[in-house]
């Protein structure tokens, strides 16, 4: 069993993840609260998981030598809240206050500029291999913790990075299992 979270709303912090702070944020506008949990999938190199590569492309020492892949996206200023690594472990980039770069050009239900009104949660994960259990249990665990901490995520709907860029985006993927999701959550709910 995952252990509860704990959000600090003052702060934005989640007790229990590891800090790696990106630059890659900034105020969210000033009328903006975030309602909406966006989740994503990432792999650097592409389809391969562990090493520190993720966290180098938050905070902008990616090093464009280190894979042939890497060269395309090294120069790239983007960051997520918050990444569920393979093995469970929550890496927070970015305090849930402030607006982390992950969604780019996005809508939802009308709405543009998803960044300015979401949280990003990433998964270390491609869009056709499955994600891990821990990862749900992490992934489900954080959202209702969000979900406690602020009132403006109490219902807040969660979607993929597809879902909000559509034809641009494919993330989190046919791999992600959305159902798996919504019974952890319901189960968390349940429990209280």
């Amino acid at each position: 069993m995952v252990a509860d979270f704990v959000v600090d709303a003052a702060t934005g912090l989640v007790g229990g993840a590891r800090q790696v702070a990106s630059p890659n944020q900034d105020e969210r506008p000033a009328d903006c609260q975030p309602e909406l949990i966006v989740v994503h999938g990432i792999s650097l190199p592409a389809g391969q998981f562990g090493g520190p590569w993720i966290d180098a492309l938050f905070t902008n020492s990616l090093d464009p030598a280190a894979h042939p892949s890497f060269a395309a996206i090294a120069s790239l200023r983007v960051s997520s809240h918050l990444l569920v690594r393979r093995d469970g472990v929550l890496v927070q980039y970015v305090p849930l206050g402030r607006r982390a770069w992950h969604a780019g050009e996005s809508r939802h239900c009308g709405r543009e500029r998803c960044n300015d009104f979401s949280i990003g949660i990433e998964l270390e994960g491609t869009d056709d291999q499955p994600y891990e259990a821990v990862q749900y249990e992490v992934l489900a665990r954080l959202i209702q913790a969000l979900r406690r901490a602020w009132p403006s995520l109490q219902r807040a709907p969660v979607v993929g990075h597809s879902d909000i860029a559509p034809g641009r985006k494919t993330d989190p993927g046919p791999a992600f299992d959305w159902g798996r999701l919504a019974g952890l959550l319901e189960r968390a709910r349940r429990a209280g």
